[in-house]
């Protein structure tokens, strides 16, 4: 399990745009349930749409994808601060199944489908109360900086 803390050590991301909270498992190579809890605070609703607050699917994709950056880097034993990022690299399949709201804990799955080249493609998905919010096969890059 890794806290907040930990997390901010695999990902360049900040407020407002770190979207995962706490990583409960991960099998280095293969796997990562992370999640995130929905805030009224977020910044997002003062926009979308402030009378009906949805978090945007966007988000949704970004946050899945910022699971996948956490995977690699523990699995690749690096951190962004030794000058490498995460890109997105492709997104394919991507569906929204429901709206995802404040008050609602959002858990993003990934798993590694493949790796060639310094390209990973993962299989991810979105769920609130155990059902499918969002999914999406997700491409990222593993790039040196600076």
């Amino acid at each position: 399990m890794l806290d907040i803390l930990e997390i901010r050590k695999y990902l360049p991301h900040r407020y407002p745009f770190l979207l995962i909270d706490r990583v409960v498992e991960l099998v280095e190579g293969e796997s990562i349930v992370a999640y995130k809890n929905i805030s009224i605070n977020e910044e997002v609703f003062q926009g979308h749409f402030p009378h009906f607050p949805v978090f945007p699917g966007v988000m949704l994709v970004e946050a899945m994808a910022q699971a996948c950056g956490v995977l690699g880097f523990k699995t690749m034993n690096k951190t962004p601060d030794e000058g490498s990022l995460y890109l997105f690299a492709g997104i394919d399949k991507v569906r929204f199944k429901r709206q995802v709201v404040p008050g609602d804990q959002v858990y993003f799955e990934a798993k590694v489908m493949s790796v060639k080249r310094g390209i990973w493609k993962f299989e991810c998905s979105a769920k609130v109360e155990g059902k499918l919010v969002t999914n999406a096969i997700i491409m990222c890059a593993d790039r040196a900086v600076g």
